[in-house]
């Protein structure tokens, strides 16, 4: 178990964020990026997140990708899509501190490829599942 620091998380999850090409950035729109210890009941319940093999989620995607949206989103000032990462699944992990952090880039990029509208199988054809 490697334990980070919030300062830690919050900056690798941001670094994940700054290290996405310029060109799929730029496209990023009506999102909010939250970092969280642990998914709440109704995250794991209701949420189709990023999971480990034991089952713990380590991100979710919340909102309309970008696929989906139809002509008028957006002119009802509808809410920001959502994406969460989770520090304390992260750090149940088994591994190196490097490892982890590499986990928490894997897995900000897995919940952006949702956003952009790829399914699982597509995200996982791209190594991050």
């Amino acid at each position: 178990m490697v334990k980070l620091s919030d300062r830690e998380f919050e900056d690798a999850v941001q670094q994940a964020i700054d290290s996405i090409p310029p060109r799929f950035r730029a496209e990023l729109e009506n999102i909010a990026f939250f970092v969280e210890d642990e998914p709440s009941a109704d995250d794991l319940r209701d949420g189709d997140g990023y999971l480990t093999e034991d089952g713990d989620m380590l991100g979710l995607y919340d909102g309309i990708s970008l696929l989906e949206r139809a002509d008028g989103y957006g002119e009802m000032g509808d809410y920001p899509d959502s994406i969460i990462i989770f520090k304390g699944p992260h750090e149940r992990l088994e591994g190196t501190k490097e490892e982890v952090l590499e986990e928490v880039r894997k897995t900000v990029i897995h919940e952006v490829a949702h956003y952009f509208g790829m399914d699982e199988d597509q995200v996982d054809a791209m190594g991050y599942a």
